[in-house]
């Protein structure tokens, strides 16, 4: 049976490199083609090591990290994910943005994702958020990497009442696969109002 919990102080530290592996293993696969390292994605998770802030919720099979949910208060976050809400109604300070949700694969359609939007959404009200947003890359249809059998999670975060949010565009840099340097990725913000 998996279980999930919110992990803080000694249990998020012993955790952090199962959670940077994880994001390797499921960010390599279409559409974020992420080709990581471990030392960067130890420095990335520093932030949530002593960030109050900080949500980091872990999916386990029996002690193995199979999932992982992680979000943070937005103005906490990069600043290529504050641009796009530049001039509009919607404060920082009143958003959480959910950074990632990763589940290998073997574990996917067993409502987990479901259980990481309620950890998320529980913390932002507990913190005073009105929102939560997150973003999804966005790839051409054509892209030469893509899987036959490739499906978009849109219908899953329209069900869970999340919308895109008219033209606002993150943009951030990672290496794909097979690629010798960074490229950058225009990334589309989803929202809900709670």
């Amino acid at each position: 049976m998996i279980s999930l919990r919110a992990l803080t102080g000694a249990d998020l530290e012993a955790a952090l490199d199962d959670v940077a592996r994880l994001r390797i293993t499921v960010f390599r696969d279409w559409p974020y083609l992420y080709d990581g390292t471990l030392d960067y994605e130890r420095a990335y998770l520093e932030s949530y090591r002593n960030n109050p802030g900080a949500l980091l919720v872990g999916a386990f099979d029996g002690d193995r990290l199979v999932g992982a949910s992680t979000s943070t208060m937005m103005e906490d976050h990069a600043a290529e994910f504050a641009a796009p809400f530049a001039g509009r109604d919607i404060a920082l300070t009143d958003m959480l943005y959910g950074a990632e949700s990763l589940i290998l694969p073997a574990y996917r359609g067993q409502g987990l994702g479901g259980q990481f939007i309620q950890y998320r959404e529980a913390h932002a009200r507990a913190h005073g958020r009105s929102y939560v947003a997150f973003c999804s890359v966005l790839r051409p249809d054509n892209h030469p990497l893509k899987p036959a059998d490739a499906r978009s999670n849109d219908g899953f975060w329209r069900r869970n009442g999340y919308a895109p949010l008219a033209d606002a565009l993150a943009e951030f840099s990672w290496k794909d696969v097979g690629d010798s340097a960074e490229s950058v990725k225009q990334l589309q913000f989803w929202i809900r109002h709670l």
